[in-house]
């Protein structure tokens, strides 16, 4: 008898062969953020007080503390720190922030709802009808584990008390931008609101440029790129050094020839 799994079977292992082990694990901590300055990405309102920064996890194992591989499905994660240094509160329901890319492309952060749908296929997944009607719809469900994800690590403040610091992840869909996506882009956020008690001011725009975290990345790998050429040229000359003095070694422990015999034996004297 010929075995087949059926079509729901089918939906499950397509979606399972879709994520990275990572996906099984138990959830792990993310790296502590940072204060905002600290990030080569960020950009400060001196007169505000406020400063907004941004890490792309741009590097596969940057995010492996996810449970599922978002970088493998072209949705890059972006770590957003705001730091209020100011007086009176931030308010961020309002809030709009973009990714804009070189080529005027913006893309707003992505919902769970729109990662279900990148991260897996839902093809086999039985059509609905609405009641009266010839519309016909899939039901989608957002996995768990995207959920869990936006729980977790999600940016999900929407007030920003004076005098701290609120962090979080943001997921952008790059797939359809050109390669490299973050040369030339930049992290847009407007519309924040300062609730002073009897004043209602929405700051200026933030652009928070990522070529500075390029520039820095790019120096590092340099670097690291410089310094194993160094260890590479030290160890050449080490071995090189080591050869000759091996060699000389060799050349004063060679056996000399016996000595000629004495021709003045007893029984040759005159």
């Amino acid at each position: 008898m010929r075995f087949s799994l059926p079509p729901s079977r089918l939906s499950l292992l397509a979606a399972l062969l879709l994520v990275s082990p990572a996906a099984f694990a138990a959830a792990k901590k993310a790296p502590p953020a940072l204060a905002a300055t600290a990030y080569p990405a960020h950009e400060t309102h001196e007169k505000e007080h406020v400063t907004i920064a941004a890490e792309p996890l741009d590097g596969r194992g940057q995010g492996d503390f996810f449970r599922l591989d978002y970088l493998g499905h072209s949705v890059l994660p972006v770590r957003l720190v705001i730091a209020n240094d100011s007086d009176a509160p931030l308010d961020l329901n309002q809030a709009r922030i973009q990714f804009i890319a070189s080529d005027g492309t913006k893309l707003p952060a992505a919902t769970p709802d729109e990662l279900n749908r990148r991260l897996f296929r839902f093809k086999d997944i039985k059509e609905k009808h609405i009641p009266g009607t010839p519309i016909a719809y899939r039901p989608t469900p957002v996995d768990k584990k995207i959920l869990d994800d936006d729980k977790d690590f999600g940016f999900s403040q929407t007030v920003i008390p004076p005098h701290t610091t609120a962090s979080g992840f943001l997921f952008y869909d790059i797939k359809d931008l050109d390669d490299p996506p973050l040369r030339g882009a930049e992290l847009y956020v407007k519309m924040i609101h300062s609730k002073a008690e009897t004043k209602d001011t929405e700051l200026f725009g933030f652009s928070v440029p990522f070529d500075k975290y390029l520039a820095v990345a790019d120096a590092k790998k340099n670097e690291e790129k410089a310094a194993a050429r160094a260890k590479a040229e030290a160890d050449a000359e080490a071995a090189e050094a080591k050869a000759e003095k091996d060699a000389a070694k060799a050349s004063t422990t060679t056996p000399g020839t016996p000595a000629a015999p004495n021709s003045t034996t007893p029984g040759n004297r005159p």
